[in-house]
C-alpha cells in the first residue's frame, strides 16, 4: 500500500499477511516516532543502504524482532516474540528454552 495516511488501519492494526504500508517521512526522528506509535510490537523492518544509520534506527525500535535489509526474520535458532500487545516472552533459541526451565539455587557450607 502506497501513500498510506497516519490514521489508516494499515498503520495501527497488527496485520498478519504480506502487506507493506508505505509512508514518507521527514527525518530519522520522525520515522522512529511513527514506527513506535502503535500498541503492537511483533516485528519491524528497516531497509537502507546506510548500515550505520539503519542499525541506529533498529536499536530504537520498540519491537521484539527487526528485519534489517531482509524480509524474513524467523529462524529456529533465534528467539521469536514481540513486545507491547504483541506478546510476552520468547520461543525458540536460548531465550525460548529459558521459558521452560526452573532455576534452583543451592546454598552450601563446605
Amino acid at each position: 500500500m502506497s501513500n498510506v495516511t497516519e490514521n489508516s488501519d494499515y498503520v495501527h492494526d497488527e496485520i498478519f499477511g504480506p502487506v507493506a504500508a508505505l509512508q514518507t517521512f521527514t527525518d530519522q526522528e520522525d520515522v522512529i516516532a511513527r514506527a513506535n506509535n502503535t500498541e503492537y510490537g511483533l516485528v519491524a523492518y528497516v531497509f537502507s543502504e546506510n548500515m550505520k544509520r539503519a542499525l541506529q534506527v533498529c536499536e530504537r525500535l520498540e519491537y521484539g524482532m527487526v528485519g534489517l535489509n531482509r524480509g524474513l526474520v524467523s529462524d529456529p535458532a533465534a528467539p521469536f516474540g514481540g513486545v507491547k500487545q504483541s506478546g510476552l516472552g520468547r520461543e525458540g533459541g536460548h531465550e525460548g528454552m529459558l521459558e521452560f526451565m526452573e532455576t534452583q539455587y543451592i546454598s552450601a557450607s563446605w
